[in-house]
């Protein structure tokens, strides 16, 4: 009986002795940098979001906030790598709309956008924009389409499977009915260039890039995706306008962390870009960049991203889009 008393005290004094440390170290997160795995390549809206927000992040946790880039298959190979890593807080993934997209794309995409992954938050969205060169007649996206009825039309996007090539497929050929053949390019300034070049006769891409053509006059904007007409671009009308009523395609850049992500460390960085985006420099930035701040909980997120998985994934089905 004395032995087992001894052991028994001795463990409880143990435990009292080592508990507040573990806890400690719990709650003094992060004891070293932390990793943003951002799915593409460097230059493009999830890089440059990226870096904006490591940024903020180093000056609030007080830790390096390294910034890697694993680009390939349509984002897939980023999320396969973070959604296998320890939900420790230490490896992070900023991704974009594709995330959603590639659920129904690819038959195996490698993950589950909602069960392996902790969704952090929503950052910033930006719609889509159909543009064309300068000497096209038409005006606008209905006059476009009614003069190429019965016509093959070309158009060329950031790649295959990308928001803004569904957003071409889905309004060119499945909404408006034309004869739209898709010329895929390794992102959106090759498809821009083909554009202005008369190698194509649209693109279908994200924002950023083509503001500065459209306003330079290189580039004729036929419509843009968002619900209302934007400040950058107030001549522009909406898809909405042009006979598609309360049609919205936006891409979207978010911060993931693998599932289970302690809800104290998860609470935290959520705080930290809630704060980020409310600042008028932080918003300036990505204002240039062609981007809307967002702000909301990691609930807000989640259920954000179940509606865009269900309306990403009717409109490949719709379109028949494939990754091959």
């Amino acid at each position: 009986m004395i032995t087992i008393s001894r052991k028994r005290v001795f463990l409880f004094f143990i435990f009292i002795f080592f508990a507040p440390l573990s806890w400690g170290q719990t709650q003094a997160w992060p004891t070293k940098p932390v990793k943003l795995v951002v799915a593409f390549a460097p230059g493009g809206p999830a890089d440059i979001i990226a870096r904006l927000i490591a940024q903020a992040m180093q000056d609030k946790l007080g830790q390096s906030v390294i910034v890697e880039n694993r680009a390939g298959a349509g984002g897939n190979i980023a999320a396969r790598f973070v959604a296998k890593e320890s939900p420790d807080g230490y490896v992070l993934l900023v991704t974009t709309s594709s995330l959603a997209v590639n659920q129904t794309l690819y038959k195996e995409p490698g993950y589950d956008a909602l069960k392996d992954f902790s969704h952090i938050g929503l950052i910033a969205i930006s719609p889509n924009i159909i543009v064309t060169h300068p000497s096209e007649p038409s005006a606008d996206l209905k006059e476009f389409i009614r003069n190429y009825k019965g016509k093959n039309v070309s158009y060329g996007s950031a790649g295959i499977g990308s928001t803004p090539h569904l957003t071409g497929d889905h309004v060119l050929r499945v909404l408006g009915k034309l004869d739209a053949i898709h010329i895929p390019f390794q992102g959106a300034a090759p498809a821009l260039n083909a554009t202005m070049a008369n190698q194509v006769q649209l693109a279908s891409v994200a924002l950023p890039p083509a503001v500065p053509l459209i306003k330079s006059g290189k580039l004729k904007a036929l419509a843009v995706t968002s619900l209302k007409r934007l400040d950058t671009l107030p001549n522009v009308p909406t898809v909405s306008e042009s006979g598609f009523s309360d049609f919205e395609d936006y891409t979207w850049v978010g911060l993931f962390a693998p599932t289970k992500l302690p809800n104290d460390v998860l609470n935290r960085l959520n705080g930290i870009i809630n704060e980020a985006v409310r600042q008028p420099d932080f918003r300036d930035k990505l204002n240039a960049a062609g981007f809307e701040a967002q702000t909301g909980s990691p609930q807000y997120f989640n259920d954000y991203l179940k509606l865009e998985l269900t309306k990403w994934g009717k409109i490949v089905k719709e379109t028949g889009v494939s990754p091959q």
